[in-house]
């Protein structure tokens, strides 16, 4: 089956929401006085926002094939990642083959390397790389994850990040995971409270239900471990990344010192194989946890996870809706999945890239049936409601 080959690469920045899910308005639970590492500057502790986790937006991809068809993907990075695809990555897949998909990412990442590597430019490559199995799914009319080699499992289950595990055992889903409100800057007090959360939240939910703390890179090693010993009286199952992406040998520490049975996670600020290698072999963590928007796009996550499946570590991504479940579904050693709780009040389901996706899949009672994702590419649509900026062109 000869295909068409690629005709435009097209970038585009969306405001609000979606893809960059932390630009949200006043009262989101999302930018509720969380723990991060610029808690120690007491006028940025209140709201994330304020120091400027929203600034990028959403970037949008557009991959359109001779034959007129348009695979597309979002991801975070805004206007200077849409540059860096308008002006440099697009000269690697306009042309061609979208099955060219190892060659075209070799080429995008060893010509960024001198400026790349990791963040932002990663995060434009792998929006790319979304796109182009978009495309290729719609141009064989499959979904994504039966190019990825069927699915392993009938269903996903998932547990929830948010504020309120509590409302979360309630809806079905297997775990709750909370945003840690406070860092080593409000000291004692501080780390109380954080307990003290912990504790309500174990006495609403039960013994049978896991809880997790996501630290947001927020602590160092020596409250990170003093929290986790802490923590294990109320049976945390995992600390999430709890110190700086960089830190391997805090990390490595963390999980020596951490209690017997606690889980160590980490990774969603990591990219490629690389990184992940990193992590793994100097045995910082249990569960990576790459997020395929910003780790190099699923033809990278494939090389990370067969590393992690040959360690017997657990490849559990971060968020990424549909992205992430066309991967999972098909993995082994990823048994379940994430799902943020995007409502403000976490309270109820909806889907993580609203507004910017149509058709979007959300789990029911905390499961999503594979057949949910039967659909070609990725299964979802742009909404054509949500208002498109080019600011380049090639």
């Amino acid at each position: 089956m000869t295909l068409p080959t690629i005709k435009q690469v097209r970038a585009y920045v969306v405001r609000g929401g979606g893809a960059d899910y932390h630009d949200q308005g006043d009262g989101h639970w999302i930018d509720d006085h969380i723990a991060t590492p610029m808690a120690k500057y007491p006028e940025y502790r209140q709201s994330r926002q304020s120091f400027g986790i929203n600034v990028l937006g959403t970037l949008v991809v557009e991959i359109e094939a001779t034959d007129g068809t348009v695979g597309f993907a979002v991801t975070t990075g805004g206007e200077p990642a849409a540059y860096i695809v308008e002006k440099h990555l697009a000269r690697f897949l306009e042309g061609r083959s979208p099955t060219d998909y190892e060659k075209i990412w070799d080429q995008m990442y060893f010509g960024t390397q001198y400026y790349g590597r990791k963040g932002l430019v990663v995060n434009a490559i792998s929006g790319v790389d979304l796109a182009l199995w978009d495309l290729l799914g719609k141009l064989r009319q499959e979904p994504v994850y039966h190019l990825l080699g069927g699915a392993v499992r009938d269903e996903l289950s998932f547990y929830a990040t948010g504020a309120r595990p509590d409302l979360a055992k309630g809806m079905g889903f297997i775990g709750g995971k909370m945003p840690l409100h406070h860092g080593p800057a409000e000291g004692e007090e501080g780390l109380a409270k954080n307990i003290a959360e912990l504790a309500t939240m174990r006495e609403r939910c039960g013994d049978d239900f896991w809880l997790m703390f996501d630290c947001w890179m927020a602590l160092d090693l020596n409250y990170a471990t003093r929290l986790a010993h802490k923590a294990r009286e109320y049976g945390l199952k995992w600390i999430e990344e709890a110190l700086s992406p960089d830190d391997y040998w805090g990390y490595a520490a963390l999980k020596k010192a951490a209690p017997a049975g606690m889980l160590v996670t980490t990774g969603e600020h990591e990219a490629t194989r690389w990184g992940f290698r990193m992590l793994m072999e100097m045995e910082c963590c249990d569960i990576i946890q790459p997020d395929v928007g910003w780790c190099g796009g699923v033809t990278e996550l494939l090389k990370i996870s067969a590393m992690a499946d040959s360690r017997g570590v657990m490849v559990i991504p971060h968020g990424s809706s549909v992205y992430s479940y066309h991967f999972v579904i098909t993995r082994h050693n990823s048994p379940f999945a994430e799902f943020l709780m995007m409502a403000p009040k976490a309270d109820q389901v909806q889907p993580m890239f609203h507004p910017q996706l149509l058709g979007e899949p959300v789990p029911v009672d905390g499961r999503l049936k594979a057949t949910a994702l039967d659909k070609p590419g990725f299964g979802v649509e742009l909404n054509p409601a949500v208002t498109l900026h080019r600011p380049y062109t090639h």
